[in-house]
């Protein structure tokens, strides 16, 4: 298959305007198509995470402590990537690099996993500064927190996004932090604001931050393709030619 950000041998050596024209790459000349549902649909998502993130920090004492925890980092990057995605869906513009989008959906899904699967976790760093009896405010960011905002990430993922666009070499890549957060949590626990996980939790917690990437890019590579805008080389009903 031809490469067409390349040119050929015939091509090369030409010069005045048609020779620039035919060293021009495709992708320069493409149109940009502006996705405004998507874009819509991904500001949204940035506004839950901000939501979550701005009622947790009003419901404790010490709101820049909740930054040593796993579940306020991973929704504010969330919070971060969303927005430029939804800027670059508005604008038409090249979407972000499925490396770095597909890596917010474990990242958001373990620190789910753990609040809903295993409650012991929530006294851990993963979790929000745990609360015997959570108020109405806490109660929803974390519902917009553990709950809405990584089933938007995944609802972004299987119906606004392509296929297969994970590479194997994310299996690794995606664990790498939450195994580090993880040894960080044992080395300075103090600095992690929260007491370390026993040694089966810590366990759980480590396979479940290494299965997740796995699971995503297992589906990922099987899914269906949406039914996305594409382009065309002519409008419909002009030509024959489409």
């Amino acid at each position: 298959m031809s490469d067409p950000t390349r040119t050929s041998q015939s091509t090369r050596h030409a010069t005045g305007p048609a020779g620039a024209a035919a060293r021009t790459p495709a992708a320069a000349v493409a149109p940009m198509i502006r996705r405004p549902l998507a874009a819509t649909f991904r500001a949204l998502i940035t506004a839950a995470a901000l939501t979550g993130l701005l009622l947790a920090a009003g419901g404790v004492a010490a709101p820049a402590a909740l930054l040593t925890r796993f579940t306020v980092q991973a929704n504010l990057v969330a919070a971060l990537v969303f927005a430029c995605s939804a800027h670059r869906a508005w604008t038409g513009r090249r979407a972000l690099s499925p490396r770095l989008t597909g890596a917010l959906l474990p990242f958001l899904f373990l620190p789910a996993l753990l609040h809903y699967a295993f409650p012991a976790a929530d006294s851990t760093a993963f979790a929000l500064p745990h609360a015997t009896a959570p108020t109405v405010t806490q109660a929803l960011s974390h519902q917009l927190l553990y709950a809405l905002t990584p089933l938007a990430a995944l609802a972004d993922w299987l119906l606004l996004t392509a296929p297969r666009g994970f590479r194997p070499a994310c299996a690794w890549q995606w664990p790498a932090y939450p195994l580090l957060y993880l040894a960080f949590t044992f080395a300075f626990p103090s600095a992690a604001g929260a007491p370390s996980p026993g040694a089966a939790l810590a366990l759980t917690i480590g396979l479940a931050g290494c299965l997740l990437p796995l699971i995503v890019i297992g589906i990922d590579q099987v899914r269906p393709a949406p039914r996305l805008r594409r382009n065309r080389i002519s409008p419909k009903g002009i030509g024959p030619l489409k």
